[in-house]
């Protein structure tokens, strides 16, 4: 698992119940704006075990975009219904509402714990 993974996680780990990131966001407050493609693609291979709220994550228009396939667009927006997050009849957020932007200090601090521990995902 590459440094940039782990803060992926860590970062996402610290996303609040109920606020949402986009990729890019994430991507952004980690100092690597050109790669929202990266964070979705660590989102998809988080390790069994973890306790990332990967659903927190989703596209900068406002709406789910993790595959249909296994049905993991509706568990994704489900458990965002469980906290709270609405969708309009278009099936997106308003980011007014529900967007998460951290300050660098709280990037730092989020970067600096890791949420996965030395044993989950170690080979």
């Amino acid at each position: 698992m590459t440094r940039f993974q782990r803060e992926i996680y860590a970062l996402v780990a610290a996303i609040p119940r109920g606020r949402l990131m986009s990729y890019g966001s994430v991507a952004e407050a980690l100092g690597r704006g050109r790669a929202p493609r990266a964070v979705g693609s660590a989102l998809s291979r988080l390790p069994e075990g973890h306790a990332i709220p990967w659903w927190r994550v989703i596209s900068g228009s406002g709406r789910v975009s993790t595959p249909s396939i296994h049905h993991t667009a509706q568990v994704q927006r489900a458990l965002l219904e469980d906290e709270a997050v609405r969708f309009d009849a278009r099936g997106r957020i308003d980011w007014a509402d529900y967007a998460w932007e951290p300050t660098p200090e709280e990037v730092a601090a989020a970067v600096a714990r890791d949420p996965l521990g030395p044993e989950v995902g170690a080979p």
